[in-house]
């Protein structure tokens, strides 16, 4: 397939109106402009009726009790007692942005859907990203799967990419959807813990279910606790179908590439952030939009003949625990994802979007993956519960952008009012005005025919029995940091397990993948590690590591600068200047609150060492002018971006205030210049866009396992 990638430019950013579906409904006609909109100039009850007065309840008498005839506090309470609906059962913390989507148009060798294949059409979206296992309340930088899901509001009607951050599933059926979650879900005796797989019974069933062994690892990866939203890759999991416009097939499989690269906080910083700023994740992407430093991702395919065995290179397609490498099938880039507006509602929006895997339009189809297929029935039926019924499409955020007569009626929450007697076909009565069945000219969704036949059984293909040579591709992929973080995280999560037996048995998964790996983890346990037979012949996928040596671009990145009364506020203005045309930010640190003032230039104080932690910055720097400043809060500041593998660095006499920190200014990432020079400038891009400074972590990591 031809890749034809147009110059960027900068994407429409449409006003709050323009991304809402057009106030009307198929059989009703406009709705009033205000309808069911807070216009008023006064306070009103919800029926229209105003108010003057919402501090006082209607009494018997300043002192007496209150009257039952009182309306406003009977229609006021009633409703707040009422405001809340039942979180997710998984996926329930989450948060999202608007956005716009663009295409390439290099898709259209492969599939017909319009909002792929037409070059610069432009498609307005909604993206939720959330965490799986926690309740809304828990904090965002567990270590976790990620969700990241796609609402397409296109020309042809709602296209929903449900996917993760991580490219594999636990399980290989649907089936055992409710057992996996139940595992890792809080103990039902206790409702703790929170937001972890750390704990017996997670262990306990993807020990006894090794089909969960490769999503275990990219969950024990740094993939499992990502720096940002911004450089978090997604995944749609399974294989689709797409159609071109001649009626040929290609399966394929959906990727979402940050164009700021794929990043991961290290698990001190991800510990600090849920205490400090649990709702770290949403803040970083909210502020960013605010600030117009928009979240890019570019979707991509991978593309695979459409065979009658389903299988690429040896790999069964219909499998949701299986990847194909990069480098088997090239990941083709057909459209770029930008969010650049954050909800006006949390809960109009955020929580009641409704996203599902059925929706599909003319160009796509799913396929008999049977995790997907189960997909299929599973979110329909929870917005059920969650949205009170049938008409949640009707929702806002939920309406698709396209023409609706759907002859479905009546419910709870029904909206709007159908006209006519005759909602069912065929019918003689309602004339032109009646819906029709479209046909595939006419853009009706027309399934690819397809032999379907097999005897009826509870069974797997023999080609799902093959639980570890992927794992074992990953691990291998990794670079040696990455592995080590992979061997503590195994470590801390099988330590907070009570059952012997348990760890035990996960050891012995483990010896199936890498015997070195196992003897790390053994070690750290203080158990022996079980003999094992690895995978004898192991492939390597330069596309599973996140370390990178070429560095990429740094918007979204937060610069801090610690400064006090004798600062260099130039040098600093001329850091701001050259970080905020990338899209960068730099928050001036100070011992106190309240403004820095030299001259005729002035740097507000936007955090203090009493209300900031390292976790906030990509990078820190001392200002010159600032070498005299010690302070405790100032020591352990420095010393975790230090152990965090971040830039560091100081103009002028700031180099002191390193060294009062205990800071070795001779170690690999500490930037010194005698001043804000250009030159000075560009190393800090530099460092910012290569994410962490890799060659420090030999010295600043913990051992995987005790010394001997």
């Amino acid at each position: 397939m031809a890749v034809k990638r147009p110059r960027r430019s900068e994407p429409t950013v449409p006003s709050p109106a323009a991304m809402e579906p057009a106030a009307t409904t198929p059989l009703t006609g406009a709705l009033a402009p205000e309808q069911g909109l807070q216009t008023g100039e006064f306070l009103t009850t919800a029926q229209g009726l105003r108010l003057n007065d919402t501090d006082h309840s209607l009494k018997a008498g300043p002192r007496g009790p209150s009257l039952l005839e009182d309306f406003h506090l009977r229609e006021k309470i009633t409703h707040f007692d009422h405001e809340r609906i039942p979180e997710r059962v998984v996926h329930a913390r989450g948060a999202a942005a608007h956005g716009v989507f663009r295409a390439y148009g290099s898709a259209a060798s492969v599939t017909k859907a319009g909002f792929l294949a037409e070059a610069g059409k432009e498609t307005p979206v909604f993206v939720r990203f959330s965490t799986v296992l926690g309740s809304r309340g828990s904090a965002d930088t567990v270590r976790d799967t990620r969700g990241f899901a796609v609402k397409f509001y296109t020309d042809q009607g709602n296209v929903d990419l449900v996917g993760n951050n991580i490219p594999v599933f636990f399980i290989q059926d649907g089936i055992k959807f409710p057992d996996i979650i139940h595992a890792g879900k809080p103990h039902p005796d206790r409702e703790i813990p929170q937001a972890q797989s750390a704990h017996d019974t997670f262990w306990d069933f993807v020990s006894l279910h090794t089909e969960a062994t490769h999503h275990v690892f990219w969950n024990m990866s740094d993939r499992g606790i990502p720096r940002s939203y911004r450089t978090m890759e997604g995944f749609g999991v399974h294989t689709f179908r797409l159609v071109d416009a001649d009626g040929g097939t290609h399966l394929v499989k959906f990727h979402w590439k940050p164009v700021a690269g794929v990043h991961s906080l290290v698990w001190e910083e991800a510990q600090l952030a849920a205490g400090v700023d649990p709702d770290f994740h949403r803040r970083d992407m909210a502020d960013a939009i605010d600030a117009g430093a928009f979240l890019e991702y570019e979707l991509g395919i991978q593309v695979m003949p459409d065979s009658a065995e389903e299988t690429f290179e040896g790999i069964d397609l219909l499998d949701p625990t299986k990847i194909v490498p990069e480098e088997l099938a090239p990941v083709q880039p057909i459209g770029l994802l930008t969010l650049n507006r954050n909800p006006d509602n949390y809960h109009a929006e955020v929580e009641q979007v409704a996203f599902h895997t059925g929706h599909l339009v003319p160009g796509i189809e799913v396929t008999n993956d049977p995790l997907m297929q189960a997909r299929l029935f599973s979110y329909l039926d929870t917005q059920l519960t969650r949205l009170g019924g049938p008409n949640f499409p009707q929702l806002p955020i939920n309406r698709p952008h396209a023409p609706v007569n759907d002859n479905l009626r009546d419910g709870m929450h029904q909206t709007a009012v159908h006209r006519g007697i005759a909602p069912y076909l065929p019918n003689s009565l309602a004339g032109a005005e009646g819906p029709a069945p479209a046909s595939e000219p006419e853009g009706g969704f027309v399934h690819v025919p397809r032999l379907v036949e097999g005897e009826k059984v509870r069974a797997n293909p023999v080609s799902f029995d093959d639980h570890f040579s992927q794992p074992a591709m990953f691990y291998a992929s990794l670079s040696e940091v990455e592995r080590i973080h992979l061997a503590e995280a195994f470590t801390f999560e099988l330590g907070k397990c009570y059952e012997q037996a348990i760890r035990e048995r996960m050891l012995g998964v483990l010896a199936k993948v890498d015997a070195g790996l196992c003897a790390q983890v053994a070690a750290g346990l203080g158990l022996p590690a079980p003999a094992g037979t690895p995978v004898a012949e192991v492939r390597v996928s330069a596309a599973l590591s996140q370390v990178t040596g070429v560095p990429g671009p740094i918007a979204g990145r937060v610069v801090g600068v610690v400064a006090g009364p004798k600062a260099d506020l130039a040098g600093i203005g001329k850091l701001r200047d050259a970080l905020t045309a990338q899209g960068a930010f730099v928050r001036v640190i100070a011992s106190h609150g309240g403004e820095l003032v030299k001259g005729l230039r002035k740097e507000i104080i936007e955090r203090t060492l009493l209300t900031t932690r390292s976790i906030e910055y990509d990078a820190i720097l001392i200002a010159g002018g600032a070498g005299d400043l010690a302070d405790v809060k100032l020591t352990v500041l420095l010393q975790e971006a230090f152990r965090h593998a971040k830039a560091l660095g100081a103009w002028g006499d700031g180099v002191q205030a390193l060294r009062t920190a205990g800071i070795d200014v001779e170690a690999p990432g500490i930037l010194l210049s005698d001043g804000m020079t250009a030159a000075y400038r560009k190393q800090l891009v530099a460092a910012l866009g290569l994410h962490r400074v890799w060659e420090r972590t030999p010295q600043v990591m913990a051992a995987a396992a005790p010394t001997a």
